[in-house]
């Protein structure tokens, strides 16, 4: 078989990431497996997203079965399909609502890792805005003939911003964004960065009172734990205008809100994040795609899930046809199952392939080793469903780093040696499901 080739920035951060159990940003599709149902319903979504629609979906599993890692290979799908891509993980610094600006710090995390397919580490809020003003001074250019150095080339910019911008001053909040958008072409066109930085601090939700966006831009508002939502709806709108075909907000470690102590603030995040799944679903947003991953207990949990909140348990419970292994994935949630023995066998065998890519040797594992790690690990743990992602392959990961480094060991030793204790799937520390003091408010 042909050696692999990938670049050594790439195998480096797979091996890396996945060696330290977190999922890489780059490489995925080196390593992908399975899920071909899972990525063709959101690819399906992302399509009705293009043409004008919205969605919300759950990604539902268990720790280390593969959510963050099916988030981000189709975060990347996004951005090789011309989307917008904003997500960000949440915590207890970052909810969808708070007292103390925990929603806003979620949008400033999405606007600090917002992504495009050239700009696909983050930061592309500057590199968006500027493609739409060089994208409209060439239309100009060929459309009406005027030169940049044209004494009209200036007016005939500012008109055609403007008619972007009119676009959004019906929406909520909208006025107040184009107004900013205005002033950032004002700072570009007048060469004042000083007004562009103003600007950028705005779009980002880093200003902290009225006064000081009033004095700075001119706006009387300021984008807060209430109004965040408001302005990621205007912000798929506007690159939908510019070129782009929608928005996808990706968030992550949503287990976050169901860790919350406190019942009433519990409740507030639950209730926000009802008011934007209905948004998305009843089409009263555009061009908007929201992927939120969390565990099963996240959403099912009655006491303090997504089912302690009746008007979520209504409109996420799947219906009693919903069994014997099938799932409907047009519904708005998409549970992860364990990935098959074959699946599982493939997955191993390319990270093989990184692993001898990166390091220039000849892989000499064979496929009956490959066989024997996986049934060495369903025989000390006891069972095949624990064969989780995440343990498996860092417990791979760790064999191969051994192997290429000790040449004297072999793979035999060390599967089958009696030190060989694999990394075991379990629930997160943190989570104290059945706990006595487990509902008491804070």
């Amino acid at each position: 078989m042909a050696s692999l080739k990938i670049p050594k920035r790439i195998s480096m951060a797979l091996l890396n990431s996945l060696g330290a159990g977190v999922v890489p940003r780059v490489g995925l599709e080196y390593i992908a497996v399975g899920r071909k149902n899972e990525t063709a319903a959101v690819l399906r979504d992302l399509a009705n997203v293009a043409e004008g629609g919205a969605v919300f979906r759950f990604i539902v599993g268990r720790y280390g079965s593969g959510k963050s890692f099916m988030l981000q290979l189709l975060r990347n799908y996004a951005m090789e399909r011309n989307f917008v891509v904003a997500d960000a993980d949440l915590s207890p610094e970052r909810r969808l609502t708070g007292t103390n600006g925990q929603g806003v710090a979620t949008y400033r995390e999405m606007m600090k890792n917002l992504a495009t397919k050239t700009r696909a580490d983050g930061g592309a809020l500057v590199s968006i805005l500027e493609r739409w003003i060089s994208g409209i001074a060439a239309e100009v250019i060929k459309e009406a003939g005027i030169s940049s150095n044209d004494g009209r080339f200036n007016d005939a910019v500012e008109a055609k911003i403007m008619e972007v911008v009119h676009n959004m001053e019906g929406m909520v909040h909208g006025f107040d964004f184009a107004t900013v958008l205005s002033t950032y072409w004002r700072g570009h066109r007048l060469g004042n960065d000083d007004l562009k930085a103003s600007a950028l601090r705005w779009l980002r939700g880093e200003f902290t009172t009225k006064t000081e966006a009033h004095s700075a831009l001119g706006v009387r508002v300021i984008i807060d734990d209430e109004s965040w939502y408001d302005y990621i709806k205007i912000l798929a709108k506007f690159v939908s205008d510019i070129g782009y075909k929608g928005l996808l907000v990706i968030i992550d470690e949503a287990v976050n809100l169901y860790k919350i102590t406190n019942t009433v603030s519990r409740q507030n995040n639950y209730e926000k994040l009802l008011t934007v799944f209905n948004d998305t679903m009843q089409g009263k947003a555009e061009r908007l795609g929201i992927l939120m991953a969390g565990t099963p207990q996240f959403i099912e949990d009655s006491r303090r899930g997504l089912y302690s909140y009746e008007a979520l348990r209504s409109r996420l419970a799947e219906s009693r046809f919903v069994k014997d292994g099938l799932q409907d994935m047009a519904g708005p949630i998409i549970r992860l199952n364990v990935l098959t023995h074959e699946e599982i066998f493939v997955l191993l065998t390319r990270l093989s392939n990184v692993h001898t890519a990166h390091y220039g040797y000849e892989n000499a594992l064979k496929s009956e080793e490959l066989q024997d790690f996986m049934q060495e690990i369903v025989n000390r743990l006891g069972a095949e469903e624990l064969l989780t992602p995440r343990e498996v392959v860092r417990d791979f990961i760790t064999i191969l780093n051994i192997l290429f480094q000790n040449k004297e060991v072999s793979f035999s030793q060390l599967v089958h040696g009696v030190n060989f204790q694999p990394t075991k799937a379990g629930k997160d520390p943190e989570v104290d499901e059945d706990g006595k003091f487990a509902e008491i408010s804070l």
